[in-house]
């Protein structure tokens, strides 16, 4: 093992018949940022899902130094390896304030819910409304909020930006940003790909289920072909 946070090796998913993810590697210290970007169906999403435990795969998942492919979701959850999926995961039929006191539950330490409401007044506005009566970027601030307060040592965060407003997607990543300030490990898959490259050193692309591209930020955007293919540049020619 290499020693990583997250060290996750040769991770295959398959959809019956369907290879969604073939030999899926990555190792992330702690306090790292990677990225994760490439078309639908790319299968990043899927990578996300097989380390959080809500899909089967096969290879080697090791997290803090122990081997979690048997582990289910939960338990990885109470590790402190979470995930925001696509759509928020979001409880409809409770309120705000109660969504939140279900991630308070999962962290490690007590804490007050004061923090959440402080960076999200609409959140505080709004704390006994039904979560299911949210607008779409509400919402997505109140699974970062919940996530908040669980305080996971990995956050795996799937398409934060999708179908929000620009001032969402601000302040969406406003709070991202923070939470990786403060020494969050973070694993991100996003289809904006500026956005994400310009939160993470690190970026991964994937193409059919395959990692064509591992390094640098600055690298991937440094190459005309990877900015032609995957961040919508025009290719100026051979790198």
């Amino acid at each position: 093992m290499n020693g990583g946070l997250l060290d996750v090796q040769a991770l295959t998913v398959r959809y019956g018949g369907i290879e969604a993810l073939t030999d899926f590697s990555l190792v992330l210290q702690e306090g790292q940022t990677m990225a994760l970007i490439g078309a639908n169906g790319a299968g990043k999403s899927s990578a996300l899902k097989a380390i959080a435990g809500g899909i089967a795969a096969t290879g080697r998942l090791c997290f803090s130094g122990q081997d979690i492919g048997r582990l289910p979701a939960w338990q990885r959850a109470r590790a402190g390896l979470m995930l925001v999926p696509e759509g928020r995961g979001i409880f409809a039929r409770l309120s705000i304030e109660e969504n939140l006191s279900l991630g308070r539950a999962l962290g490690r330490q007590r804490v007050a819910l004061d923090p959440v409401y402080d960076r999200f007044p609409r959140l505080a506005e709004r704390r006994y409304q039904l979560a299911g009566t949210l607008s779409g970027g509400e919402q997505q601030l109140l699974a970062l909020g919940r996530v908040m307060l669980a305080r996971p040592r990995l956050l795996l965060l799937d398409e934060p930006s999708m179908g929000l407003a620009p001032q969402r997607v601000d302040e969406v990543y406003e709070a991202v940003s923070d939470m990786v300030s403060e020494g969050m490990t973070l694993l991100l898959v996003e289809q904006n790909a500026e956005r994400a490259l310009g939160l993470c050193p690190r970026v991964m692309i994937l193409e059919s289920g395959r990692t064509v591209f591992s390094g640098s930020s600055a690298d991937c955007r440094a190459s005309s072909r990877l900015r032609a293919a995957y961040l919508g540049g025009e290719d100026a020619g051979a790198d």
